[in-house]
């Protein structure tokens, strides 16, 4: 269990117990903005993509003692967020979307993890222009493991794909990312 996971495990333990409110306001800090990029990027509607986010975080405050049984709260919204944005997509196009597959996505790198810190101003440029020409598949996969933290087995279960599969894309995203970066800079 990560610092993050167990961090929001507490903040739930005093939500669901003490009903504090500051707990939620803490965890609506720590989950909308990725829970917000991750419906962005299904749904490509900045105004869907915020409903979104605020319905599964209004909903883990409704649930708050349920929640309580939840391993790693973080996936468990994740899991929410798709699954709403799958439904705002069926209510705008009138199909029903199964997979992540189905989904012309686009992930762009908005807010830096600890190691986007010390990239600076081109080089982040390049990097994101580099993520930015990755397939769909590994530009997600790269960013719920590398931004959100998630591990390989959530990632596998959130996407609807083995492990293996999480890991394949992850190494062809990182030689890809290596590679473009490589003749960018011109490193040895």
């Amino acid at each position: 269990m990560t610092k993050k996971t167990r961090d929001l495990t507490v903040l739930v333990r005093q939500m669901a117990i003490n009903n504090a409110e500051l707990a939620y306001v803490e965890l609506f800090k720590e989950l909308f903005e990725p829970l917000r990029k991750f419906s962005y990027s299904i749904l490509k509607s900045a105004e869907l993509a915020e409903e979104v986010a605020s319905d599964v975080l209004f909903i883990l405050w409704d649930k708050r003692k349920q929640l309580m049984d939840v391993k790693n709260v973080k996936h468990y919204a994740f899991i929410a967020a798709k699954n709403r944005s799958f439904n705002s997509l069926k209510q705008q196009t009138g199909k029903e979307v199964l997979s992540l597959d189905d989904v012309d996505m686009d992930i762009q790198l908005y807010s830096p993890s600890p190691e986007a810190i010390f990239i600076h101003g081109e080089m982040k440029i390049k990097l994101e222009q580099s993520i930015a020409k990755l397939p769909k598949q590994c530009k997600l996969i790269f960013q719920l493991v590398k931004e959100e933290g998630f591990s390989y087995k959530e990632v596998a279960e959130l996407l609807g794909v083995s492990t293996k599969t999480v890991d394949a894309h992850l190494v062809n995203a990182m030689k890809k990312l290596s590679h473009l970066l490589k003749a960018e800079f011109r490193f040895a």
